[in-house]
């Protein structure tokens, strides 16, 4: 079956594409528009690239884990596991400019002083719209990314390209769970014949993830209710709060998650992973019992390799993090909500599927929830 047949009949059309641009920046057959992908040219390779790297075509999950990631360590619910605590940025001028605690921006910047990586790939809003993917050098550059967006953008079809320089060997990658499962695929070469260079992936930070929204939908609905030109920051605090969140600087704007949740794109409802289960170390909000005003300055930190457990000691010997405990029983409530998004996101697969779809490799892992 030709590449772009498969990515077509089994990733498009059912809606389970999910817009991370792993296809994009390897050929001239694959672009995006608005957050969509779209194919330009059939093609006639009869394997490629962009179908052995696409997150949603068939992988067996328990394999790839076991490629990467001391078995000991694997837990069922939230995947590698070697440690769970509250950080963030110890510098005011980073978390001013982050989403939450600003532990990303610090640890990126921290990896590229100290060498384990010499660039990054991030992506980059405009107050949480319009995002993009873009190769930072630079602690400044870097700093440029803080901050989220709800919209996804074709990121990795930026690291496709970088990694075709010569200029660097240690590229660092910030994304979303549906991002990082395509940067291990990459990095498990398989097709040694077809060298994508993925050996210069020097660390994956994963980014926790409930769901991306449709990108002319959540920009129609921010327009509706704020002057997009004002837009500094959006956000989804905890669900007994059922809102997103717009700041215009100084003005807070709440709107109700029911105009929200319809904008919900098909492929996100169909993702198992919300804590980035492919990563170095994976990063989300932090939740505690301090409540939501203290929470929203902090983050919580899931370390998955003997390299993130590396960074994150660095980064308290140096002072560049502070660093708090998460609070009793904070791994199980974690574990019970990873547990519950892989439970429905199984059940989107088979309605918009008919089956598992691309994870019948590993419906072992799921034929339990």
């Amino acid at each position: 079956m030709l590449s772009t047949i498969a990515l077509d009949t089994q990733v498009l059309r059912p809606g389970l594409c999910t817009g991370c641009g792993a296809c994009q920046g390897l050929c001239p057959y694959w672009s995006s528009v608005k957050g969509r992908t779209v194919l330009l040219f059939d093609c006639e390779r009869l394997d490629g690239r962009c179908q052995r790297f696409c997150p949603r075509m068939p992988t067996d999950l328990d394999a790839l884990r076991r490629k990467f990631f001391p078995a000991e360590t694997i837990l069922p619910e939230i995947g590698p596991y070697r440690g769970l605590c509250l950080t963030r940025a110890a510098d005011p001028a980073v978390r001013a400019r982050a989403q939450h605690g600003g532990t990303v921006t610090a640890l990126v910047e921290l990896a590229m002083k100290e060498g384990f990586i010499d660039a990054a790939v991030l992506t980059r809003s405009h107050g949480g719209l319009d995002p993009e993917g873009v190769l930072a050098a630079t602690p400044e550059e870097v700093r440029q990314c803080g901050g989220s967006s709800f919209q996804i953008p074709p990121t990795l079809a930026e690291l496709n390209r970088a990694l075709k320089e010569d200029r660097y060997h240690k590229i660092g990658v910030v994304g979303t769970p549906c991002k990082t499962l395509a940067v291990y695929k990459m990095m498990a070469n398989p097709l040694p014949d077809n060298d994508n260079h993925a050996g210069n992936i020097g660390m994956v930070f994963g980014l926790f993830c409930g769901w991306g929204l449709d990108w002319e939908g959540l920009r129609d609905l921010a327009l509706s209710h704020c002057n997009l030109n004002m837009l500094s920051h959006m956000d989804i605090p905890p669900s007994k709060f059922h809102s997103l969140e717009l700041t215009e600087y100084r003005r807070s704007v709440s709107v109700d998650l029911d105009e929200v949740l319809p904008l919900v794109r098909p492929a996100c409802r169909a993702c198992t992973d919300m804590t980035a289960e492919f990563a170095d170390l994976s990063v989300g909000g932090a939740r505690s019992a301090n409540g939501w005003d203290v929470d929203k300055g902090w983050n919580q930190v899931i370390v998955r390799s003997e390299k993130g457990e590396a960074l994150l000691k660095l980064a308290r010997e140096q002072g560049v993090l502070e660093f708090r405990d998460p609070m009793e029983g904070g791994l199980e409530k974690l574990k019970k909500a990873s547990l519950g998004k892989k439970r429905t996101g199984v059940k989107a697969v088979r309605d918009l599927t008919g089956g598992l779809g691309y994870l019948e490799p590993s419906a072992a892992l799921f034929e339990n929830l």
